[in-house]
């Protein structure tokens, strides 16, 4: 997987799991990924080394992987955005049954069932 492939990810991630980091993870993360900021630059704004930084990245990172590995929102938002995007082409082509059958077994999903 490639360098943006990876970054596009962990910002899908972190806007679904951010609020479970630290402030200070927050900060950094965003700095990095966000502001486009250097680990040298991080390092100075906030006066720890840039070891210190990548450390932190690295476990922003483990973090917000683990979390959509038990929480699988982003993962179960997709699905369910290709799911609608499925019943609204039926809608579009007058298969209102079909759309029916499939709102109805992602309502059951949704709930559990």
């Amino acid at each position: 997987m490639d360098e943006l492939v990876k970054n596009e990810l962990l910002g899908d991630l972190y806007a679904y799991y951010g609020q479970l980091l630290t402030k200070g993870q927050q900060s950094y993360f965003e700095d990095y990924y966000y502001n486009d900021l250097s680990l040298g630059e991080i390092a100075a704004n906030h006066n720890v080394s840039r070891q210190a930084v990548y450390d932190n990245l690295r476990r922003c990172r483990k973090l917000l992987t683990n979390y959509e590995a038990k929480l699988h929102m982003q993962k179960d938002y997709n699905e369910i955005e290709q799911k609608l995007s499925a019943i609204a082409d039926e809608v579009a082509q007058n298969q209102h049954e079909e759309a029916l059958i499939k709102i109805k077994q992602l309502l059951g999903k949704m709930r559990g069932e």
